[in-house]
């Protein structure tokens, strides 16, 4: 169980989390949703630590942290707990798709080579780029290098899973590669949080949804309760945008 408590965030006197509350089971997709600007993405860096919250607390199982008073350690033990999926891939250009996989497990969990090079295979095969393992990210194609960098962050174990709108840098015809892997991963058992604005994937994917405005939690639910049966007028609102059709 993931419980985060009272989340509040300012940036030049503007509220950008305002004490969001969220529970999240173990093997649970959760996916954030709504306008740019709502407050997704500075949700996913707050819960660990990239952005720096005002107030709250995240537990996750017997591991509770008070953001107000958050150590060094604190930090650390909390980013070995989430791992994070970024837009831009941040892979090491002067390393192989392997070795840039194999980085964390050799560096924080001080395994040894032949250990780190075992997982880092097994996670590179998941997401289907065996045969791409010496490859460097220059001879990569955007989403093969997000599948690398999905594949680093799955090779840690992490409790979550954290996915900042890890298709929204590629062309489209490269989104589905790297959809179906974080799809294999749900699949799985892999806890996630998700911020997406690929609501069919988002609907495929999440077993809850949470719609985010100016701060808040606005309304939440399962995907077919917040698609189909939306109860707030801005929900509807941007649920309905997604379904004009254009010409």
């Amino acid at each position: 169980m993931i419980r985060i408590s009272n989340l509040t965030k300012e940036f030049s006197g503007q509220k950008v989390l305002d004490g969001l509350n969220l529970d999240i089971e173990k093997g649970e997709v959760v996916a954030l949703v709504g306008a740019s600007g709502a407050g997704k993405s500075t949700f996913l860096r707050s819960m660990n630590y990239l952005e720096q919250p005002d107030s709250g607390t995240i537990e996750i199982d017997d591991f509770k942290v008070d953001f107000t008073t958050i150590s060094k350690e604190d930090v650390l033990i909390l980013r070995r707990k989430l791992a994070m999926v970024f837009q831009q891939f941040n892979l090491f250009e002067r390393r192989t798709a392997l070795d840039n996989v194999k980085e964390g497990l050799k560096i924080v969990k001080k395994l040894s080579d032949e250990e780190a090079t075992k997982i880092a295979k097994e996670e590179l095969s998941k997401v289907g780029l065996s045969d791409r393992e010496n490859h460097y990210p220059r001879h990569l194609s955007g989403g093969q290098k997000q599948r690398v960098a999905l594949a680093r962050a799955l090779a840690m174990k992490p409790d979550v899973l954290l996915l900042d709108e890890p298709t929204s840098a590629l062309d489209p015809e490269l989104v589905g590669e790297v959809e179906k892997s974080i799809a294999d991963a749900a699949k799985s058992g892999q806890t996630m949080v998700l911020v997406s604005h690929d609501m069919s994937f988002v609907r495929q994917v999440a077993d809850k949804v949470l719609f985010l405005e100016k701060g808040h939690i606005l309304e939440e639910g399962t995907p077919d309760q917040l698609f189909n049966h939306p109860k707030e007028e801005r929900t509807k609102e941007f649920f309905a945008s997604y379904k004009k059709t254009f010409i």
